[in-house]
């Protein structure tokens, strides 16, 4: 990608991880439910079919997600050593298990246009559902667009913008989502969101791939329908993303070693299994080390922090100009990540 912030740093230079190589071992946090109680586990052999109960093998500081990404280098490298000889007795099968977001209690989730590409067509689409309630609108279509409005922002063209999610609507995986009662156009979005393993402040460029613990998918819902019109104020998507569970994530948190370059992979959206999204993440204009290195200007980003990557282009039905009903099942895919599944629900 182009230089001057946007991504332009090559996997081979880019400084070594925080997290340990993980020595033949695939590290794959999650979240479960057993017994009533929550639980942090890692994925352990082939196939990702077993899971092993941190909590039970190493004691209940290691039953969080979170906890452990907190207690840092030496809690992650127990982890590997509790993967590589996992006792039976903290071994479960991951069928049996209720899958949670990885991290269902994030301390912040900020998402980013990281993919700017996605932005235009977005808006266009906004555009032409505005002029449906003109007397022509195509007419009207062409006048908004003519007037620039709905063109891609110049200050994307120089940085990237984000917006502070509510980090305390979190879903996971095979949860349905259902649309706020003022909705009845709710809508996926393709995104990868990156973790952060150490916080700071002032963080280079250059040395901000030592700050990520790993990756997830994000798929990023909203209400079309109340969006486009609360945008017209100006002051962003507001009640149009702020609904329970508008933050998917799921169904692992890989860690960074174990994903090796994230700006090589592919993501699509299938509904009730047809494809309808296709992209890569080799398209964005902004890496997360540069976003790591602009939000902590001035301030200071802490372990466990959530940044998204914003919607790869096609990454959402409002833009390919498509609905999502009542009862539509809708997967995101991101090489690496796995796969994450939501049902959709009208009330």
């Amino acid at each position: 990608m182009r230089g001057g912030g946007p991504y332009a740093t090559s996997p081979s230079t880019r400084p070594a991880s925080l997290i340990p190589t993980n020595q033949g071992h695939e590290l794959r946090y999650l979240t479960f439910r057993v017994d009533g109680t929550t639980r942090a586990g890692v994925t352990i052999g082939d196939g990702d079919v077993q899971v092993l109960d941190l909590g039970r093998a190493l004691g209940e500081d290691f039953s969080s997600v979170r906890k452990i990404i907190e207690m840092g280098p030496e809690a992650w490298d127990r982890v590997r050593t509790a993967q590589s000889r996992p006792p039976t007795e903290a071994v479960l099968d991951l069928e049996s298990l209720r899958l949670l977001a990885p991290i269902p209690n994030p301390i912040r989730i900020r998402d980013c246009t990281l993919f700017t590409d996605h932005i235009e067509p977005a808006l266009r689409a906004m555009a032409r559902r505005r002029a449906e309630e003109a007397a022509d609108p195509e007419a009207e279509y062409q006048r908004m667009i003519d007037s620039g409005q709905y063109d891609l922002p110049e200050i994307l063209r120089k940085q990237f913008v984000y917006y502070n999610s509510d980090h305390l609507s979190i879903s996971g995986p095979d949860e349905t989502i259902t649309a706020p009662p003022t909705s009845h156009s709710i809508d996926y979005e393709l995104e990868f969101a990156a973790v952060l393993g150490r916080g700071g402040t002032d963080i280079p460029e250059a040395r901000a791939s030592a700050h990520i613990f790993g990756f997830m998918i994000f798929n990023d819902w909203s209400a079309r329908d109340v969006q486009s019109e609360v945008m017209k104020s100006t002051l962003g998507p507001a009640e149009g993303k702020d609904f329970d569970g508008s933050n998917t994530f799921g169904p692992f948190l890989v860690t960074a070693d174990e994903v090796g370059d994230a700006y090589q992979l592919g993501m699509r959206a299938l509904v009730n299994g047809e494809e309808w999204s296709r992209g890569n993440s080799a398209s964005m204009a902004y890496s997360f080390e540069f976003a790591i290195a602009h939000l902590s200007r001035g301030k200071h980003l802490h372990a466990g922090d959530v940044l998204g990557s914003g919607t790869v282009a096609s990454g959402c039905a409002f833009e390919l100009g498509r609905f999502l009903h009542d009862g539509d099942e809708v997967e995101l895919q991101v090489d690496r990540l796995g796969s994450l599944r939501n049902t959709v629900r009208y009330r």
